[in-house]
């Protein structure tokens, strides 16, 4: 082989040599993000029929994967019923419990008075547990979906307040007199700079938010309710129907978990100046 065809296969080779580490990279990602998960849960219920089948503990205590499974099948249109309005009380709590965290945390970082005497309020009221606050706001709001949007509002509040307000303030000193010195407004400063500093916080706080808020709708459901997640877990408790106990819990969970996965993706698509961890 000549000189000038040896020149020639040197970036061919190396180009070859950065697709083979960037597909082996690929595959090991798809391996944590999918098969690790899908691993683990098929251990978990492995040992939990293990547990069931080897101490042969009575269905009314605890179900084993296979009888919920078919408690799944035969009672799926009650479980669809039950599950609709606790996901709607979620996604509203979410969302204005959110907005209302967005909103005070922006004012909290333009007045900084405002901050000092409403932020310990803040504070105090997230100390009281969830539930010692339903049982208020269902005396307050009655027994229909408000208090149920409400509680999960509350529930996602705090956290994304904290979040929202570290990142709008954790902006880079030199970035911030940069935009000073070319006299931007405050408006200027606050979309173009703080905004977009504060959107990994942001998105940290609602991925908790997220699960947070379906905890919060089932809580309110336990205080007073005749339809719901939360309800059917109530029921299913006091008539020793641990199989569908099991299955609204299971629900439950997937419904948080579907939640946290659609705030996942958001925030992948929206926040593209961030390079992607290895793991």
């Amino acid at each position: 082989m000549s000189t000038s065809e040896m020149k020639l296969n040197l970036p061919v080779a190396g180009a070859d040599a950065e697709a083979h580490a960037y597909f082996a990279s690929r595959r090991r990602r798809v391996w944590r993000a999918r098969v690790l998960p899908a691993l683990g849960i098929a251990g978990l219920l492995f040992a939990w029929w293990a547990v069931v089948a080897g101490f042969d503990i009575k269905p009314f205590i605890a179900p084993s994967p296979g009888l919920v499974l078919q408690t799944f099948f035969d009672k799926r249109d009650v479980l669809l019923q039950n599950l609709i309005p606790t996901a709607i009380e979620a996604a509203g709590g979410f969302l204005l419990g959110n907005l209302l965290a967005i909103l005070l945390a922006t004012v909290f970082v333009h007045n900084k008075t405002l901050q000092d005497i409403f932020y310990p309020v803040a504070v105090m009221i997230n100390s009281i547990p969830v539930v010692a606050k339903a049982p208020i706001l269902v005396l307050i709001m009655g027994n229909g979906i408000e208090p149920k949007i409400t509680i999960a509002a509350i529930v996602c509040f705090f956290p994304t307040l904290v979040n929202m307000v570290r990142g709008l303030e954790a902006v880079n000193p030199q970035s911030l007199e940069l935009m000073r010195v070319l006299s931007a407004s405050k408006r200027e400063i606050f979309f173009k700079l703080r905004l977009l500093n504060s959107l990994p916080y942001l998105f940290s706080a609602l991925r908790i938010a997220a699960s947070m808020s379906v905890i919060g709708a089932v809580v309110g459901e336990w205080i007073g309710a005749t339809v719901g997640i939360g309800a059917m877990i109530i029921q299913a408790t006091y008539a020793f129907d641990s199989a569908l106990l099991y299955a609204a819990i299971i629900m439950c969970a997937a419904m948080s978990g579907t939640f946290f996965l659609v705030i996942a993706l958001v925030e992948r698509w929206l926040i593209t100046w961030q390079p992607e961890q290895s793991h």
